[in-house]
């Protein structure tokens, strides 16, 4: 069961649910709408020959940070990473990732990495964007990019998010594919 606008109000203010920056104007009658943070990264085609996620041969891809009055433009049948402004997570309850049907309508592909969101896991998510347009797509810093769902889960879990978790924070979250150096 998703929680209604009401509902995510509730868990808020018993702090069951985290939003950074909570702005009520992005409430909708059963999600909230998060922002795209100003950092990309972009896949160098001409560095990876091949990929090869068995025996950890990956892309090579560089991190783009744009100041909010820049724009990002992705080109026709382009795929980047992008990651929220907004910091979210619950101990509580299981988060969802959905499109905004107003970005979709214009073949913007924007998923989550992970598809949901573990009771537990706080974290500024990272999104694969995608064009399937045939005509670029501008995006900005601070736009509207997607709505998370709450969903009640049917009992506590058993594992704790925090102690069996790969990503600490955003970071770890953005990167993971690549070995840090």
């Amino acid at each position: 069961m998703f929680l209604s606008d009401i509902d995510i109000k509730k868990a808020l203010e018993a702090k069951e649910i985290v939003i950074s920056d909570f702005d009520e104007k992005r409430l909708q009658p059963a999600s909230y709408d998060i922002l795209l943070w100003n950092k990309f990264l972009v896949f160098w085609r001409h560095h990876t020959p091949y990929i090869d996620p068995v025996k950890k041969i990956l892309p090579e891809y560089r991190e783009i940070i744009l100041n909010d009055d820049e724009t990002f433009v992705l080109h026709p049948w382009v795929s980047i990473l992008g990651v929220s402004i907004d910091y979210f997570g619950s101990d509580k309850y299981l988060v969802q990732l959905s499109w905004k049907s107003s970005l979709a309508r214009i073949w913007l592909l924007v998923h989550n990495t992970a598809w949901i969101i573990n009771p537990g896991h706080f974290l500024n998510i990272t999104f694969e964007l995608c064009n399937l347009n045939s005509v670029p797509i501008i995006l900005r810093p601070k736009m509207e990019i997607a709505q998370i769902l709450f969903s009640k889960i049917s009992s506590p879990c058993s594992k704790d998010y925090k102690k069996v978790w790969r990503f600490k924070d955003w970071e770890d979250n953005f990167v993971s594919y690549q070995e840090k150096k």
